[in-house]
């Protein structure tokens, strides 16, 4: 099955940002990775150069498009999570079309980024 979301990503990206200080960045992408809304909070320097950038950005688009391929067995993907040394990436996937990378300081609870994006997910469907 194949849908779009109807939604204002820029707002959803707001919101998130909004909902902890401890978010860096929430950003959504299409499946190109051409970024359609969201960027770093205000304030904070950005860990990576735009090339670094750019190269992560596309390596989390192939990953979410190998997941699309294992749900045929295990089940759509919620999120990821990756933990690093100086902060948490999580990528969550909206639908079929649109991935959401959002990092956090780490010393981020986990459970409550998780369950906050979730949550203002659901609120800005259309």
């Amino acid at each position: 099955m194949h849908y779009t979301i109807l939604m204002n990503f820029e707002k959803f990206c707001s919101q998130i940002l909004e909902s902890s200080p401890d978010i860096r960045f929430a950003t959504v992408y299409d499946e190109w990775g051409v970024r359609l809304a969201g960027g770093i909070r205000d304030g904070v320097q950005n860990l990576l150069s735009a090339h670094a950038e750019k190269e992560l950005v596309s390596l989390s688009v192939m990953d979410w498009k190998a997941r699309k391929e294992m749900s045929k067995w295990l089940g759509k993907t919620i999120y990821t999570l990756g933990e690093y040394e100086k902060v948490k990436r999580f990528s969550f996937y909206l639908g079929e079309d649109n991935l959401l990378l959002v990092s956090a300081e780490k010393n981020a609870d986990t459970n409550q980024v998780v369950e906050q994006v979730i949550k203002l997910y659901y609120q800005n469907l259309k």
